[in-house]
């Protein structure tokens, strides 16, 4: 069990290696793309399903992260920001919430001052070592390829929720 995972009421998200696996591939129109993998994405809509919040934000700015935001019903999203920690604390205060309350899942050094400010730190299996040092959970799973699929599912596991998400899956037939 891990205890900071069960005060969790909102989950944030970075993009970039995250929830994609970092690889930027330009469209001739200039226009990057990126890869999401649907699985994470069930595991982000099961989350949501249990009453904990979703949030975007990232370094970058991409109209296929709007999109996929969008598909998943993320209300808070925030694009291009230069100072994630400042986003951070925008976002708490809006939704009323402490840095306790909140998880991040991160892959690089600009993520290292939420990481040291929320109440729970996340990082996938290929991030940087110093990343991993100041984690209170490193995902098995690579960014874009499960890791935010396994960091939704602890977070359900240690609140009690996830037997009871995935149970109304086991009933249809």
């Amino acid at each position: 069990m891990i205890p900071q995972a069960r005060l969790v009421r909102i989950a944030i998200f970075d993009v970039d290696g995250v929830l994609s696996d970092g690889g930027l591939h330009y469209a001739d129109t200039g226009d990057a793309m990126k890869t999401f993998d649907v699985r994470d994405g069930m595991g982000m809509k099961l989350l949501q399903d249990s009453g904990v919040e979703l949030a975007i934000i990232t370094s970058r700015r991409a109209g296929s992260v709007r999109e996929r935001a969008a598909d998943l019903g993320i209300r808070h999203i925030q694009q291009g920001v230069a100072n994630k920690y400042a986003a951070f604390e925008t976002l708490l205060a809006g939704l009323k919430l402490e840095p306790e309350q909140a998880a991040f899942l991160g892959d690089d050094l600009v993520d290292l001052p939420v990481f040291r400010q929320c109440g729970f730190a996340v990082t996938v299996a290929d991030a940087p070592a110093i990343l991993k040092r100041h984690a209170d959970y490193v995902t098995r799973a690579k960014g874009g390829h499960g890791a935010a699929r396994e960091f939704c599912e602890v977070i359900l596991h240690n609140q009690n929720q996830l037997a009871g998400q995935t149970a109304r899956f086991l009933g249809a037939a």
